[in-house]
């Protein structure tokens, strides 16, 4: 079994999938492995919509692409690279979200993150994006390729009836699930120092080193 530590620090957005299929018992792994997670008051409010039919993925995947043309491409056109990385890498970054913004309704399978609650808070998320989290570790663990993407929500009520949502059912993330084309390694991420204080904010802390 991979290490936990090796598992958190290669979960990269893996977002070239091949479009084989995926078997239902390791989506079922995935899912159990969300609802595993932490939630507020164990209330467990969450709920997972599987989507495989293409349908319903070429519907949603219609507004993923308009909110791309129109707020994500710009944006990435013109940033900067974030801390960790160079412009080479992130070049990389963009070309392949824009692969997937191409291709995401051929991912395999979609997980859908959802919660049952009328009116969201600002902590409503704390009670499903542990769960997200989880699932991507499993898919890791597992050998599957997947990312957390929430740009459908430019569209949110477009997108969230294509997907065929009831009233009071919010979505949180989609997760493309697939095989993937390149390689798990190592995140790009800027310096622990830069991110960290110690007691009052701005305080710099002598972070130890790992080992």
């Amino acid at each position: 079994m991979t290490d936990i530590f090796e598992i958190l620090h290669t979960t990269r957005a893996m977002r070239r999938l091949k479009p084989d299929p995926v078997p239902d018992a390791l989506i079922a792994r995935i899912l159990r492995a969300g609802a595993s997670a932490a939630n507020g008051g164990n209330t467990q409010r969450w709920r997972f919509l599987v989507v495989k039919d293409p349908a319903i993925k070429q519907a949603v995947q219609a507004w993923y692409k308009r909110a791309y043309d129109e707020v994500i491409g710009p944006r990435y056109a013109g940033s900067a690279p974030p801390p960790g990385t160079t412009a080479e890498r992130y070049a990389r970054q963009h070309a392949a979200v824009e692969y997937l913004t191409e291709r995401f309704h051929e991912a395999p399978v979609w997980i859908v993150a959802c919660l049952a609650e009328e009116k969201p808070t600002r902590w409503s998320g704390a009670s499903i994006y542990p769960a997200v989290q989880n699932m991507l570790l499993a898919a890791r663990a597992l050998g599957l390729g997947a990312t957390l993407t929430t740009r459908h929500l430019l569209y949110e009520r477009e997108a969230e009836a294509a997907l065929g949502l009831p009233p009071g059912v919010h979505s949180y993330a989609i997760l493309p699930i697939g095989y993937p084309m390149g390689r798990f390694g190592p995140v790009g991420r800027g310096p622990l120092r830069d991110i960290t204080f110690l007691d009052r904010w701005g305080e710099q802390w002598d972070i130890p080193e790992e080992g």
